[in-house]
């Protein structure tokens, strides 16, 4: 399936890469382009995966937009003393101001519009009364629908003046987003991903969160396929063009277990350490992939 998946380079009139000594548009240009227009259904069929036509993605990209947008807004509010439901007010009422809807409200029961969690929570922190400290961190992951498109992206956040511990988790969780990025294109496939994210927290002697993972976005909320942040070269799916999904490490400074708590919603590391979290929506090309929910890494 990997070499399916890549594109050839020749020419038109280049010999045929397969070696036949036949001109490639007499050889296998047809075949390859029955190939590409084929793999969309194959995946569907295989593995529930909806390939994105360009319109689609134009559509998702403009919900990252907001997305986004969002963020921008949290972080220019964001201090110390302010109360973890304050940043949901922000996100649900500007959300719909701009005429979406935020994903996270009732979904499975979630009771709020965004999810924000602080320091040893890992994810799904529900809102609520806990006052934001001074060397706080804190995660705020977005997820708005606009015009029936999802995009999904979360940052971590320094309340005021950060201590080495929550400098470094924070340094790690980015640089893990960016190296798994890094290694999406059309061929490489989901291992390789979880292997570039895993090598390099480990290596910092950082821990991976196994129990969540990224996923399929942009006709809901979530969708095939699962994007594990750990794993083995060459191993799962292989990537192909027009795959929408995120990537989004959740890094603890200790041990990677977690617990769950009363909510049913709320993760938080088991020993107690902080974690941290960065995410994108991307899209895969032929020559690596676009994030319809840039910023800088």
């Amino acid at each position: 399936m990997l070499k399916e998946t890549k594109a050839f380079k020749a020419g038109r009139n280049d010999p045929c890469p397969c070696g036949s000594g036949l001109k490639y548009k007499k050889c296998c240009l047809t075949r390859q382009k029955s190939l590409d227009n084929a793999l969309p259904a194959l995946y569907l069929k295989r593995h529930r995966i909806q390939v994105k036509k360009d319109n689609e993605i134009e559509g998702i990209r403009r919900a990252g937009a907001l997305a986004l947008e969002t963020l921008d807004l949290v972080e220019s509010r964001l201090k110390p003393g302010m109360v973890t439901d304050e940043i949901n007010n922000l996100v649900h009422e500007f959300t719909v101001q701009r005429g979406a809807v935020p994903a996270p409200l009732n979904y499975r029961g979630f009771p709020k519009s965004v999810c924000v969690s602080v320091n040893e929570v890992i994810c799904h922190g529900i809102p609520g009364p806990r006052v934001l400290q001074e060397g706080d961190i804190v995660n705020v992951d977005v997820t708005p629908i606009l015009n029936g498109f999802y995009a999904d992206v979360s940052k971590t956040f320094f309340l005021g003046r950060p201590g080495p511990d929550a400098k470094k988790i924070v340094r790690v969780a980015r640089e893990c987003l960016r190296r798994g990025l890094a290694v999406v294109r059309s061929g490489n496939t989901i291992g390789d991903i979880g292997y570039a994210i895993q090598s390099y927290a480990e290596g910092e002697g950082c821990s991976v969160v196994r129990e969540f993972v990224g996923h399929g976005v942009g006709f809901d909320f979530h969708e095939p396929p699962q994007v594990p942040h750990y794993g083995r070269k060459g191993e799962g799916i292989a990537l192909i063009p027009g795959m929408v999904f995120t990537v989004e490490p959740m890094i603890n400074l200790g041990e990677r277990h977690i617990r769950v708590l009363e909510d049913n919603w709320t993760a938080v590391t088991a020993d107690g350490s902080l974690s941290a979290q960065f995410e994108q929506t991307i899209f895969v090309t032929e020559e690596g992939f676009e994030s319809l929910t840039p910023y800088g890494l």
